[in-house]
């Protein structure tokens, strides 16, 4: 039977790369990737370079196109179903050049099991029909390169923290936690919590010109959308991610 390995590379440093993940990468005849275009051809020229270092074995390397999704959609979850659809199609293009005992793998940007669509376009491949094994090897997330970055624990002691979107924040502080991590927050949904709050942010974690401010959301809150507007301009796309904390 095909394999499919679902590979966690970490948030950007090519050192957060695990010995399981380099053990794994070896296995592997055909890497799929999906190309966000141009703009972010330096995250598809990192998956190249990991590649490049730890696999000695032949291996072909596939890409495919990442559908385009609407940013500011009305119907959010739809849109969000949609697009997962959109990707399985293309996915299901790039499967369908695996052997029968080939081992095929995506490198997924920090860990599979947070804010990445990669297993669940695998569930939606097996329900039309696709067969394959999977395996899972996590990676560290941007939330760990973030709280390592600020030299910071995630949590208080004897509180529960939750990760959540910037979407989500927007409608308001979730009920019962005193420690928020927000990620794929484009609206600078930060802006709108007590003032008071503890920031720790941070954008291209791990990678060579990652970015970190901490500090009150009242005293740093200009400072981080300058220098979130400024490197998005300057670079055409931006990862960052934060923690918020009531203490």
């Amino acid at each position: 039977m095909r394999k499919i390995l679902v590979i966690g590379i970490g948030a950007g440093n090519p050192d957060h790369l695990t010995l399981q993940a380099v053990k794994a990468l070896q296995t592997v005849d055909v890497f799929f990737v999906l190309d966000k275009g141009s703009v972010k051809d330096e995250l598809v020229d990192l998956r190249r370079s990991i590649v490049d270092e730890h696999v000695t074995r032949p291996y072909r390397w596939l890409e495919g196109r990442d559908p385009e999704r609407d940013r500011n959609p009305s119907d959010y979850v739809a849109t969000i179903d949609a697009w997962r659809r959109a990707r399985a199609d293309v996915c299901q293009g790039l499967l369908a050049s695996l052997g029968p005992d080939e081992v095929g793998a995506f490198l997924v940007w920090g860990d599979p099991s947070l804010y990445d669509s990669t297993l669940a376009i695998l569930d939606d491949l097996a329900s039309r029909g696709e067969s394959f094994e999977v395996s899972v090897i996590p990676g560290v997330t941007s939330v760990a390169a973030l709280t390592a970055g600020h030299q910071v624990a995630l949590n208080q002691v004897g509180r529960p923290v939750q990760i959540t979107t910037g979407r989500r924040l927007a409608s308001g502080w979730p009920d019962g936690v005193s420690d928020v991590a927000v990620m794929l927050d484009a609206s600078y949904s930060f802006e709108g919590v007590d003032p008071d709050t503890w920031i720790y942010w941070g954008a291209y974690l791990g990678m060579p010109d990652e970015i970190l401010v901490a500090g009150r959301v009242g005293d740093v809150a200009p400072r981080i959308r300058e220098l979130r507007d400024e490197a998005r301009a300057r670079k055409g796309w931006i990862m960052d991610t934060y923690l918020l904390r009531r203490t």
